[in-house]
């Protein structure tokens, strides 16, 4: 049987498809993006971007899962997963990257290793 810790709450937030949201958006737990945003988006937990999410502006995350469009950079603190429908148009800095045939991507990808000195500049 699993324990619970009473202190411990996973945060998923849900932007449902059709809704548009203009500003920046931060949190600490996971998102799952199906509508649109226009600004910049900051967690330090798990991004999922669905078939017809969207967003405009900057992305900094732990990991992702993208189906959908992004038009900005993209910071992934660990894997990064671009699913067949993803569209990235802008620079990509992560430390995994997998890609599904027929995913596209505009721009630069950077892969640091944890050694690099330069790591936490670029994450």
């Amino acid at each position: 049987m699993a324990k619970i810790i009473p202190n411990e709450v996973e945060l998923i937030n849900i932007i449902s498809a059709g809704t548009v949201i203009v500003g920046d958006i931060k949190t600490d737990g996971v998102i799952r993006l199906n509508g649109s945003l226009t600004g910049n988006l900051d967690t330090l937990e798990k991004l999922v971007i669905g078939q017809n999410g969207k967003i405009v502006g900057d992305v900094t995350c732990k990991s992702a899962d993208i189906e959908g469009e992004i038009l900005g950079t993209l910071k992934v603190n660990e894997l990064l997963i671009l699913r067949k429908t993803a569209n990235i148009k802008g620079d990509m800095v992560t430390r995994q990257l997998s890609v599904e045939p027929g995913a596209l991507f505009t721009g630069t990808c950077k892969m640091p290793q944890p050694d690099e000195a330069e790591v936490n500049e670029q994450l």
